[in-house]
């Protein structure tokens, strides 16, 4: 009798792995869908519009800082702050939230 519910079990057991492999694709579909995706889009977004950085844009910082764009170099700017013309920081390119083109503001 043990040995007929010794091959119950081991078939049950052989039933689980692709129950177990189907729970395993929807929850690597989820994480994929709705982590991994999203951040790809948004590095995306966030490196085309720093490739487009130009001098003379206003840009808005991490920090909540408004300034206007002075120099550019590969992974810096300079930026000055306010109506003090004295009042250049360089700082990298990633601290940079929104930028809104000079051509906008003019118009």
């Amino acid at each position: 009798m043990s040995i007929l519910l010794t091959a119950t079990d081991a078939a049950g057991a052989g039933s689980m792995v692709p129950m177990i492999l189907m729970y395993v694709v929807i929850f690597g579909a989820f994480f994929y869908f709705a982590l991994y995706r999203p951040q790809k889009k948004e590095q995306k977004k966030m490196s085309s519009m720093l490739s487009t950085l130009e001098i003379g844009d206003c840009i808005l910082t991490n920090s909540g800082f408004y300034g206007i764009v002075i120099d550019i170099t590969d992974d810096t700017v300079i930026v000055e702050f306010g109506n003090n013309k004295n009042c250049r920081i360089p700082m990298q390119k990633s601290a940079i939230a929104q930028v809104e083109k000079a051509d906008t503001e003019t118009k």
